[in-house]
């Protein structure tokens, strides 16, 4: 939590800074001001498999921080940029590190957080983001106007915050490291991509991304302006609903999605979320704006708990692919999103409010038809003692196999490969 908010705050101070600092230090027009912004978002999708792969080879906890460093770095050396194409290579390199930081530290939480606890964990880990977005912008107005460089010093210097806690906090946490007995196994994406359930969690992902960070912060602000005829306070009024919300929710849905499950909370969330557009095409006033965005709220809160806490009921040993892929499907809807639903409101914003709620709608068919998750762990666990419990009475081997075949579930045929590898004596 610590890590998240320290990073997000940073980038909350230095979002603000970045056009007026490409147009204002270097006089380029809006496109190369934009194009800035675009590496960064088009790096994190590029490096996401390679960041995947690096954290089955070296670890959670090392790619993390390096990651983190990567980012603190090139923000120091863009304050100090000489040119635009400095700038321009300096904040494509930050992307590149953000891919690894954030794929490992959904990672690290997702394997060592217990099943019981898991979509809670998720829930604070999106809290810690959530306050840190919020508390970022505003410091990052009052910053920017004494200088355009100071926010990229700030941001190394909240980064920096944030790898020395994630290097000393997991120092000891088994893990995070390489060589440990839970880097053993590995779930590979291709498994992962035949399971409904990881499917429907990428769906929600994208379709979470594409309306509540592409769509809303796009053309949100537009809308109020041109259709609502309203001044900029509101689209803030309706953007703190949202944040409000959001962030009230995350506990008990976490709690929920930990108790019941976590295929219900997927449904609900891309439901509201859905209803929510539905409400901004057809209920053009103000009252109808501030109700949507509530509901938006709502159901964003809802899935900032439910598919990661899939993802990590899916996920046995090592899966820094299957994490990449996750994360990928957000980035690529952060960049298509706003271009796409932007393109439609040349139109009519009700079409592109339509075309998100059809998406959303595509991932509540997807969490209808997705298996529940949560017991997952728990059944890999139990497949484990029982063959543990096979190994202890001495049978011949062949006599082993024959009875993990017919009592042990696929889910937990990895862990039972890894209880196998400890107990069984190489010449058995």
């Amino acid at each position: 939590m610590v890590v998240a908010f320290f990073v997000a705050i940073g980038f909350g101070i230095v979002a603000p800074a970045i056009p007026l600092y490409a147009t204002g230090d270097f006089h380029v027009g809006k496109t190369a001001a934009a194009a800035v912004i675009s590496a960064f978002a088009l790096m994190r999708i590029a490096f996401a498999f390679p960041a995947g792969r690096l954290i089955d080879s070296f670890g959670e906890r090392l790619i993390l921080a390096t990651g983190i460093g990567i980012v603190a770095v090139s923000s120091a050396l863009a304050g100090l940029a000489q040119t635009y194409w400095q700038l321009f290579v300096l904040r494509s390199a930050g992307g590149m590190g953000s891919a690894m930081f954030s794929i490992s530290a959904m990672s690290v939480i997702v394997r060592m957080v217990p099943t019981s606890q898991r979509a809670r964990a998720v829930g604070l880990w999106s809290g810690g983001f959530l306050l840190g977005g919020i508390a970022g912008p505003g410091l990052g107005g009052v910053v920017t106007n004494v200088s355009l460089r100071l926010p990229f010093f700030l941001y190394a210097g909240t980064l920096a915050v944030a790898g020395s806690v994630a290097l000393v906090a997991l120092r000891s946490t088994p893990l995070a490291e390489k060589g440990s007995a839970a880097a053993s196994s590995r779930t590979t994406l291709r498994s992962a991509l035949r399971q409904p359930a990881y499917r429907a969690a990428v769906m929600a992902n994208f379709a979470d991304a594409w309306a509540s960070m592409g769509v809303r912060a796009a053309l949100i602000p537009l809308f109020v302006l041109e259709v609502l005829h309203r001044s900029v306070i509101w689209t803030g009024v309706g953007f703190w609903c949202v944040a409000g919300i959001n962030g009230l929710v995350l506990l008990p849905a976490g709690k929920f999605a930990d108790r019941v499950g976590r295929r219900p909370v997927l449904i609900a969330g891309c439901a509201l979320s859905g209803l929510a557009f539905v409400l901004l095409a057809t209920w053009e006033t103000l009252p109808g704006f501030l109700i949507a965005m509530g509901v938006l709220g709502l159901g964003s809160g809802l899935l900032d708990v439910a598919p990661g806490a899939v993802v990590g009921d899916i996920v046995e040993g090592r899966g820094g692919p299957v994490f990449a892929a996750y994360q990928m499907s957000s980035d690529v809807a952060n960049v298509v999103g706003p271009i796409a639903a932007g393109a439609l409101a040349e139109v009519s914003y009700g079409s592109a409010f339509g075309l998100t709620a059809g998406i959303l709608g595509v991932a509540v068919v997807a969490g209808v038809a997705m298996p529940e998750t949560k017991g997952l762990a728990e059944s890999r666990a139990q497949v484990g003692d029982e063959v543990v419990n096979v190994l202890d009475t001495h049978r011949k081997p062949d006599q082993v196999t024959r009875d993990l075949q017919s009592g042990a579930s696929h889910a937990g045929m990895g862990h039972a490969t890894g209880v196998l590898d400890e107990r069984l004596d190489p010449a058995e």
